[in-house]
């Protein structure tokens, strides 16, 4: 369990005030001049050590992608993008960052942009949070007229400007590339990479897109030392994490704890347990919606972190758990997701444009046992003919949920599919 002295996050549920004085008492903006000072190969470094993998979902070491930027800014400036579109299906962690600790966020960026060269900075706020951007503006207004930002910010002799741009509630701008197409003004559709965007990003110029979490621990970080940070959690998967429970437990809750937490100590411990207790439960989807479901067999033993996930063939993602009890018509909340990810698909990609819809449909019929048997594994085979082969992963994300839903529960599609079938005979 995470030591209320390891917690980054002190006014995640908002009992204190979020503006820059309440934020400075509880630790942000404490010498960040300081930080910066100790120059971009230790800050590097420190990030490195500390083993922190991007809380956006892929888990990239966070360190090492600072380090892909070019080393001197040539003709081309550089740019810090923060990724606060999340609109993934069951994560609220980056919402309540941006409502109630906006400051750390706002540092982050200053360290990070300082890090990669940038003396510009992007937030992209997802469309639908309106009141969380209007409060990061305003924590944005407060750093400028301290100092903090602009020219010479925080009397580092570094200049550095912050901007905060919503999107437009469209869930394929949370893709990194797409994300840099929304921010020049044009649809947001995936780049085919490479090249990569630390090599042509935004505008054609150097840039790196982090995750609010991912860039609103780093001074904490950097402040506590990396050996602290990497000595929360699991060996490559270290830290702290913000968790958001929702579904059928007793209490559905946002949790900063350590990574390599027990599932069932999460639940228990933070949440009240499964409604209707610990055998009640049906499947856990881990990570949000995107990655594929587990069953109770295996939810009463597993850790959460990125590699244990992984072992059991799903993932950590963004942390999203969403208990389902024995009440959830588990074919039906697949197809749900499925209807999701048809409707927010961009189109580029033909596997993924066909591919979406076409598992939508067959899972709409399999939630009334509408199909053959042998459909089962012509939707299994069409699934995986969109995962990898598109050219970004909400191919995958739509692939996922359904692969997980066979791999576990295909007895209850069998199921479905007789019982309807004897009372067409009976009939």
């Amino acid at each position: 369990m995470l030591a209320d002295k390891d917690r980054i996050f002190t006014n995640l549920y908002g009992f204190h005030d979020w503006r820059l004085p309440a934020a400075r008492a509880r630790g942000a903006w404490d010498n960040t001049k300081a930080i910066l000072d100790r120059g971009v190969d230790t800050i590097i470094d420190e990030m490195k050590k500390s083993g922190l993998r991007g809380r956006g979902g892929a888990g990239f070491p966070t360190g090492l992608k600072w380090s892909f930027m070019p080393k001197e800014v040539k003709d081309r400036p550089h740019y810090l993008i923060v990724n606060a579109d999340e609109s993934e299906p069951g994560t609220c962690k980056d919402r309540d960052i941006m409502r109630h600790d906006p400051h750390l966020l706002v540092e982050g960026c200053l360290v990070a942009g300082f890090a990669m060269r940038a003396n510009a900075g992007y937030i992209y706020v997802r469309g639908e949070f309106y009141n969380e951007a209007a409060t990061l503006k305003a924590a944005i207004k407060e750093a400028y007229d301290a100092g903090l930002l602009g020219k010479n910010a925080c009397g580092s002799g570094w200049d550095f400007d912050l901007y905060v741009h919503r999107g437009a509630g469209a869930y394929i701008c949370g893709e990194e590339t797409a994300l840099l197409e929304s921010l020049e003004g044009k649809k947001g559709m995936p780049r085919l990479k490479p090249p990569f965007p630390a090599g042509s990003g935004l505008y054609g110029c150097p840039s790196t897109v982090n995750n609010v979490e991912s860039i609103a621990v780093a001074p904490t970080i950097l402040r506590r030392g990396a050996a602290w940070f990497a000595g929360i959690g699991r060996p490559n998967n270290t830290g702290t994490k913000l968790f958001c429970i929702s579904g059928h437990v007793n209490k559905p809750c946002n949790v900063e704890e350590e990574m390599g937490i027990p599932l069932r100590e999460l639940l228990d411990r933070h949440c009240g347990g499964v409604r209707g207790g610990w055998d009640n439960l049906l499947a856990v989807i881990p990570g949000g919606a995107s990655v594929p479901l587990l069953p109770k067999s295996i939810c009463d033993t597993v850790l959460m972190d990125f590699d244990s996930l992984r072992d059991q063939k799903s993932g950590l993602g963004t942390a999203a758990v969403i208990v389902m009890d024995k009440s959830t018509d588990i074919v039906k909340a697949i197809a749900r997701l499925s209807q999701f990810y048809k409707h927010e698909s961009c189109g580029q990609c033909t596997p993924c444009r066909e591919g979406t819809g076409w598992m939508w449909r067959v899972m709409e019929r399999m939630v009334v046992g509408n199909a053959r048997i042998d459909e089962i594994d012509a939707l299994e085979d069409v699934t995986r003919q969109v995962e990898g082969h598109t050219i970004c992963a909400l191919g995958d994300a739509a692939a996922w949920p359904i692969q997980g839903l066979i791999r576990h529960f295909r007895p209850e599609l069998e199921r479905r599919i007789r019982a309807r079938t004897e009372k067409l005979a009976a009939e």
